[in-house]
């Protein structure tokens, strides 16, 4: 029989509405380099990790990417999204329910996430630690996503198989990373649209996801 060990959840975008404040980040960024962000190199950021994100960055403004210059713009990033963390942070409808719901069910869970460690230790203080047996950041990995290393650590600290999880995501760049580590995947798009593929499942939000649900999605996908 089909088993569902655990639940790997994406932050941004997934279970915070965090992706808002980002949006404010990068495109203040944009500014403070002589430029405007367009929504399609916002879109594209969507999902990224630190260094891809720096990269499409450059590469959609036309900046040339030196290593002093990328440095200096992350460090702004970070530092005023760590502003923008500090306090609640907004949920994405329905995502503390399903968080208790698991967590009562006695639910392996962990979070999964290209957000680096510092930022997400903020975020945590809206997400609640207790919720997860275990956190991974992109930064504790040699790849972030869409690489799978994210969601195969969190399956080796959960001590599950990738494929006996379900990872929920909201990108197409975390889409792809959960697809990669071998995981049943359920996406519930926020900003951007994700494309259909085989074996992916939508929603259009985590309103009313129950356990029974999400064990349904591992015994269709064994099948």
């Amino acid at each position: 029989m089909a088993r569902l060990d655990a639940v790997l959840w994406d932050m941004d975008g997934t279970l915070l509405d965090s992706e808002k404040l980002w949006d404010m980040a990068l495109r203040e960024l944009a500014s403070e380099m002589g430029h405007e962000l367009t929504d399609a190199i916002r879109h594209a950021l969507i999902g990224a990790s630190g260094p891809d994100a720096m990269r499409i960055l450059f590469a959609g403004l036309g900046v040339e990417a030196t290593p002093q210059a990328t440095t200096e713009a992350a460090d702004w990033i970070e530092e005023r999204v760590t502003e923008l963390f500090h306090g609640p942070i907004p949920w994405r409808p329905g995502a503390q329910d399903v968080l208790a719901a698991l967590r009562a069910a006695g639910v392996p869970m962990a979070l999964v996430t290209n957000t680096k460690r510092s930022l997400t230790e903020l975020a945590l203080n809206t997400l609640g630690r207790d919720n997860f047996h275990a956190t991974v950041c992109a930064d504790e990995v040699e790849h972030g996503k869409p690489a799978p290393d994210l969601y195969l650590r969190a399956a080796e600290l959960l001590g599950v198989a990738p494929e006996h999880a379900v990872a929920i995501e909201d990108s197409p760049t975390g889409s792809l990373a959960a697809e990669a580590a071998g995981c049943t995947l359920l996406v519930v798009p926020c900003e951007i649209a994700v494309p259909d593929g085989p074996g992916r499942v939508f929603r259009d939000s985590l309103i009313g996801l129950t356990h029974a649900e999400l064990s349904g999605l591992r015994a269709a996908r064994a099948s």
